[in-house]
């Protein structure tokens, strides 16, 4: 049992359920009044940290509309693209009134395996960025790890596809990956559904030292249910030491509605089964951004609405577990 473990943490009910929608009628009438004043913390971190040491971002997407210089992945139609460009100007306007002064860069699946632009990104806005490449598995993954590791690449995507759930990891591309960020301390960061985490497992068994970090708890309320079993099975992650979950994507999960407190239960779930300091948040930006959606509702729901966290909670999710993981 973890230090989180315990059924009377403040908020919570000896049922586990989250008071309130996920906070207590005290802590929801004081979030307005804690969102003036989170303005001004902007430049500053959680709990007092100086300034420079603000938040972080753990996962963002960005792309150029200078589509001879980037050109879009073979057989990917621009209009498919949910947007023209979304730059690092574009994310700055969001990322800087909220406190949050680094972001995880994810590439972006318009250029398949081609992170040039990502890189570029990042060379440009020196200390600013940290990335999570998409390489081929079959073609010299190890090498291709090396060689972006040295460009400040902390972090490789993988996914399923059209694999079976049981198989998806098998190979031996898969398993040099994995070796390579056991070598070398090189997350993969897997993009799946709930179906695919029993495989983490027998790769975590296998690799115990490479770190994993799981994109938007698995999808796990992607279609507006959270079952108890897809919440088992990645708590059960857990036992592995280098597991880390992103807590993120609020705009794509559950009711898909701000302020998210529905999420609250799976947010708690998590915590208690990881602890704070294998907990990241993020937005899933720009998705976070679109269709009526706010940044600041979603780092919001984690800097004031959920009075089950406590500062130090707030510290590990909001910073301190992706720069642990992504910039050091």
């Amino acid at each position: 049992m973890t230090k989180h473990q315990c059924p009377m943490r403040r908020g919570v009910g000896a049922d586990g359920q989250v008071s309130a929608g996920g906070v207590s009628r005290r802590g929801f009438l004081c979030a307005g009044a804690a969102t003036v004043a989170s303005s001004a913390l902007i430049g500053k971190g959680v709990a007092g940290d100086e300034a420079g040491d603000g938040y972080i971002d753990a996962h963002v997407h960005v792309w150029s509309s200078d589509m001879k210089r980037y050109p879009l992945k073979p057989g990917f139609p621009k209009e498919r693209m949910r947007a023209p460009s979304f730059t690092p100007e574009e994310l700055f306007t969001h990322t800087r009134p909220c406190g949050v002064d680094r972001v995880v860069l994810i590439q972006m699946s318009y250029y398949g395996f081609d992170n040039s632009y990502m890189l570029d990104m990042m060379r440009k806005h020196d200390g600013v960025f940290s990335g999570v490449a998409v390489i081929d598995r079959e073609d010299k993954p190890r090498e291709t790890m090396l060689d972006l590791s040295r460009q400040g690449v902390q972090g490789f995507r993988i996914s399923a596809g059209r694999l079976p759930p049981d198989r998806w990891l098998d190979g031996e591309g898969m398993a040099a990956m994995w070796q390579c960020g056991s070598d070398e301390h090189l997350a993969m960061c897997p993009l799946i559904n709930p179906q695919h985490l029993p495989a983490i497992g027998r790769m975590c068994r296998r690799f115990p030292d490479t770190p994993v970090v799981i994109d938007h708890f698995a999808r796990i309320g992607i279609d507006g249910q959270f079952r108890k079993v897809d919440l088992d099975n990645l708590c059960a992650l857990a036992r592995h030491k280098n597991v880390h979950v992103k807590v993120s994507a609020f705009s794509a999960l559950g009711e898909k509605k701000s302020p998210y407190l529905d999420l609250a239960p799976m947010i708690r779930r998590v915590l208690d089964a990881f602890g704070p300091e294998r907990l990241m948040w993020a937005t899933d930006g720009p998705w976070q951004m679109m269709g009526g959606h706010k940044y600041r509702d979603s780092i919001d729901l984690i800097r004031v609405r959920l009075d089950f966290l406590t500062d130090n909670d707030r510290q590990w999710l909001l910073r301190k577990t992706a720069q642990r993981v992504f910039f050091s």
